[in-house]
């Protein structure tokens, strides 16, 4: 095994990242987006942003890992910090710096990694965003392009957070940091020919008899949210993109494999729902547009088509629902 070796600006590195003060903070959503999207984009178990301090590699978002942190001597990004490339191993067991490393040998049986440098503004690699799969892969320049660009987001919030990424009430994406994310995660669909559909939900919040003070109904929204972050099958983005309306890209997914995850996710809401002790309730109408590259130049045509076909379904449901009073 190949300990990494220290970069010459060491001192100077540690200390920009010992300045940012993010060591030993709580997960957050605005990189958590970034490496669960990642995760779903590359088909990869395992995203990480991974921050390498003195002797260790701490993980600020971790996408199918458990632990925090691990030795920096026998981290993958310890060696990629020492450039400004994209350092990747195809199959880590034939490769003479990890054959031995007990992350290859042990858990999590690391094959195929990938890591683009994080820096500094001053240059110095505070960390990476990295892609590890257990089993061996080689990325596409396509897929590095975009890897790199991924990269650069984090790279880009972790020196200047933007208060505008994620919604003040859900903590989810707002409407336009989505389209950013959404628009390279389309690009590589239509490079790679494989599919991908918007879903677009609308909440129509249903009071009890009693007044709902605005507070609850917000606690609502953020519950909603969470499901839809953990619950909604095969997504890879989400964001809040109205006032009751959301979004959600779902990756290498047909319209019809989109409809059939929204009708499970439907039945989680019908769960939360019962257990409201409340009384709010929330019904959902959507809609689902598959992504067409010679269509939709745009993520935001994208989400006007999913809209529009939403806005017609509730129109068939209401005319359905008149005519069955009629009879």
């Amino acid at each position: 095994m190949e300990i990494p070796r220290t970069p010459d600006n060491e001192s100077k590195r540690l200390a920009s990242l010992q300045s940012l003060n993010i060591l030993d903070t709580p997960f957050e959503e605005r990189f958590d987006r970034i490496t669960r999207f990642a995760s779903q984009l590359f088909d990869v178990p395992i995203a990480l942003v991974s921050l390498i301090d003195h002797d260790r590699q701490w993980f600020k978002s971790a996408q199918g890992l458990d632990v925090r942190e691990t030795s920096r001597a026998i981290s993958f990004c310890g060696h990629t910090i020492l450039s400004r490339k994209i350092m990747s191993t195809a199959d880590a067991r034939v490769d003479e710096r990890f054959f031995d490393n007990p992350l290859v040998l042990g858990d999590p049986h690391i094959r195929f990694y990938a890591g683009c440098p994080l820096l500094a503004e001053d240059g110095s690699a505070l960390g990476t965003l990295c892609l590890i799969d257990r089993r061996p892969r080689v990325l596409s320049q396509d897929d590095l392009d975009v890897f790199r660009d991924l990269a650069l987001i984090i790279e880009r919030e972790i020196i200047r957070p933007e208060f505008d990424i994620l919604d003040e009430v859900t903590s989810i994406s707002t409407r336009n940091s989505f389209s950013v994310l959404a628009e390279k995660g389309l690009d590589l669909c239509a490079r790679r020919n494989i599919s991908a559909s918007l879903v677009f939900l609308e909440l129509d919040v249903v009071e009890n008899k009693n007044e709902t003070e605005n507070a609850e109904r917000n606690k609502m929204l953020m519950r909603f949210s969470e499901c839809l972050n953990a619950d909604l099958e095969q997504s890879a983005l989400v964001a809040r993109v109205g006032e009751n309306q959301f979004s959600a890209l779902l990756v290498d997914t047909s319209a019809a494999e989109a409809e059939l995850a929204v009708m499970k996710f439907k039945t989680r809401i019908d769960e939360l729902n019962r257990h409201e002790e409340s009384g709010l309730q929330l019904a959902i109408s959507h809609g689902v547009a598959e992504f067409n590259s010679g269509k939709h130049s745009t993520v935001e045509k994208l989400i006007t088509d999913a809209d529009l076909i939403m806005y017609d379904n509730k129109k068939q449901k209401r005319y359905a629902a008149m005519k069955s009073e009629c009879i």
